[in-house]
């Protein structure tokens, strides 16, 4: 009987090393997580002009949070959010923060239209593990139902890397143009 718990003492202590060692390539970005995919597919956006060129334009503004933080300033590619699908490489919106007379990119979010998504799909969408929320209609944003999953891949968010609002981020600075090149608003 000691055996056996000392065996299964072991296998926990393993089991919760192997989990902590994951979270911890999670935290940092490793190259097998949604947040290290996200990092190197959008490093190009870090210029907010590249991200305009690829089609994505201003959504709304800057969205503050009901509470403490923000999502900051969404630049949303139209054309990806009514595809009914997700790319874990090709983010629907990218989020930037207006800081010092420039846009940062701080994180992006996935969108799929519910309806689209249910056309081939029974279940909720997952993205690498991650299960996107639900956000009925009608709603803030003035569009259909949608699932979503936010992640901060370039910005501390001590909410969580997937939570939809960021203490850190700050709409303070955001004046509607800061950052767009002309035509863009």
């Amino acid at each position: 009987m000691k055996i056996q718990l000392i065996c299964a003492s072991a296998a926990l202590l393993a089991a919760g090393a192997a989990q902590a060692g994951s979270s911890d390539a999670n935290r940092h970005g490793g190259a097998n997580t949604l947040i290290g995919t996200v990092r190197q597919a959008t490093t190009q956006f870090l210029n907010v002009a590249e991200a305009h060129e690829a089609g994505y334009g201003l959504f709304h503004g800057c969205v503050s949070g009901p509470q403490e933080g923000a999502m900051g300033v969404h630049l949303v590619n139209g054309d990806l959010v009514g595809d009914g699908m997700l790319d874990a490489t090709r983010p629907e919106a990218l989020m930037y923060e207006a800081r010092n007379g420039q846009m940062r990119l701080v994180g992006v979010e996935f969108v799929v239209i519910a309806e689209a998504w249910h056309l081939t799909n029974e279940a909720p969408p997952v993205l690498m593990g991650q299960l996107l929320n639900y956000v009925g209609a009608p709603n803030r944003y003035g569009i259909p139902a949608f699932y979503e999953l936010h992640v901060w891949a370039w910005k501390q968010n001590p909410s969580g890397v997937f939570a939809d609002w960021n203490p850190l981020v700050s709409c303070a600075e955001f004046t509607g143009g800061a950052g767009m090149p002309a035509g863009h608003h």
